[in-house]
């Protein structure tokens, strides 16, 4: 009982729990969603639709230019500053996610086939858009170690697709891509409006300072460059695969992708709950935050590892909750299985180099992971198909977890080394006094 209520008093606990509760219902959530839309587009369909999305989620984090991320580090230490970063927040998407949407429809019609170019539009303002910004309110309550409030709005966001899924479903059995890309689009705008909604009756309205915006700009575009390298070595194989106009091959991985996502919730749950802990840690030095991200490893890691091998097990059953047209996706599954056990090493030691304000070698770390992947993709999936774009996304992060870690280490090393002669010293003043 003593132990129970001292998990509970807890606040990394229990707001990894909130976390871990909302993730939860998002992945049964977003498990009936997929099966659904799998089942009412096909895989042909899907794979049209996979492409410009994959296109579209190389550039969504941009959109903010990294203000949510900002918000999180100064507003989890200083939270008076809510307005004016909340504000920021909201300046910086209306600028460069408007643009983002205009390059993303010219990018289309070059990068892709002429059917996923068609629907890129509709696809980048719900996610260039609404869809980050629904996030970054998520964010608001995360800095203010709110998460049972950050897994509620994505719980809700999800539950909002689900009932569109589910109604599409039921009265129509099956709808082309640009049906469902509008049908999405309205989702992701009544989902933002709940959102900022809930961040102005929570917290109040925004104050808008050009000035913090033009000093925050250049440390944003840093979180973005790290979320886009993210978004590269998960998604531009997707786009590769639309490119060589292999619409089926990309249903068919895009699903196991899916599969796999579901299966990390867990581990970015954790990894979400204690990123503003990390952030507080990190002020006082890497040494000070390392114990925190050895702890996440242990926790993720045990995830990852049990949703590898639940993955590998279930895997034929999949075809018969999303229709005959996946039968390969069985193989895709199991091929692409090992992947939330790599992101859960990755993503911890990465949680220390954010954390400890080492976010710059965090990025060139995935800066490398992400040019390596679009390297590998061009060279194997015009060989090998989907099978060439598994290969490729099982090196890239397994070569990202070394790189974070090494990085760890290094840094943790400098610091030891560093303070070894002060050390010394004084040994040397008490031997001769």
């Amino acid at each position: 009982m003593k132990s129970l209520r001292g998990v509970l008093n807890n606040s990394l606990a229990r707001n990894a729990g909130w976390m871990f509760v909302g993730q939860g219902l998002t992945f049964f959530i977003q498990a009936a969603s997929f099966v659904l839309l799998a089942r009412m587009l096909g895989n042909i369909q899907y794979g049209i639709f996979a492409g410009a999305f994959a296109l579209v989620s190389n550039l969504s984090p941009y959109t903010t230019l990294g203000s949510g991320m900002v918000f999180l580090r100064h507003v989890s230490a200083n939270r008076t500053s809510f307005r004016e970063y909340w504000a920021n927040i909201l300046l910086s998407t209306f600028l460069a996610g408007t643009t983002l949407v205009v390059v993303s429809m010219r990018l289309g019609h070059w990068l892709l086939d002429a059917k996923s170019a068609a629907i890129i539009g509709l696809i980048a303002i719900g996610e260039c858009l609404c869809g980050r910004l629904v996030e970054c309110a998520g964010q608001v309550f995360q800095a203010h170690e709110m998460l049972r409030v950050t897994a509620t709005l994505n719980t809700i966001v999800n539950l909002f697709r689900f009932a569109l899924i589910a109604t599409l479903f039921v009265t129509f059995r099956h709808i082309d891509v640009r049906t469902w890309a509008i049908a999405s689009l309205c989702v992701s705008a009544l989902a933002l409006a709940v959102a900022v909604a809930v961040v102005t009756k929570r917290f109040g309205t925004p104050h808008f300072d050009l000035r913090l915006f033009g000093t925050k700009v250049l440390e944003g575009l840093g979180f973005s460059v790290s979320a886009s390298t993210i978004s590269v070595y998960n998604d531009v194989d997707k786009t590769v695969l639309s490119h060589y106009r292999m619409a089926a091959a990309n249903g068919v991985y895009t699903i196991a992708y899916r599969a796999i996502d579901i299966g990390t919730i867990p581990i970015y749950s954790i990894y979400s709950a204690t990123l503003p802990r990390a952030f507080k840690l990190g002020r006082n030095g890497i040494t000070n935050v390392l114990p925190l991200g050895l702890k996440v490893l242990r926790r993720a890691a045990l995830f990852g590892g049990l949703a590898a091998i639940g993955m590998a097990a279930f895997a034929p059953v999949a075809p018969y909750f999303l229709g005959n047209t996946f039968v390969q996706s069985v193989s895709a599954i199991r091929w692409l299985c090992l992947i939330p056990l790599l992101r859960s090493l990755h993503l911890s030691a990465g949680l220390v180099l954010t954390g400890s304000g080492r976010h710059k070698y965090r990025t060139i770390a995935q800066v490398v992971a992400a040019a390596f992947n679009i390297g590998i993709n061009l060279f194997l999936i015009p060989r090998y198909s989907w099978i060439g774009a598994a290969w490729a996304s099982l090196l890239t992060d397994g070569s990202l977890a070394v790189m974070n870690w090494c990085l760890v280490g290094y840094f943790s090393r400098q610091i030891t080394n560093t303070a070894l002669p002060a050390v010394a010293s004084e040994s040397s003043d008490q031997i001769a006094a």
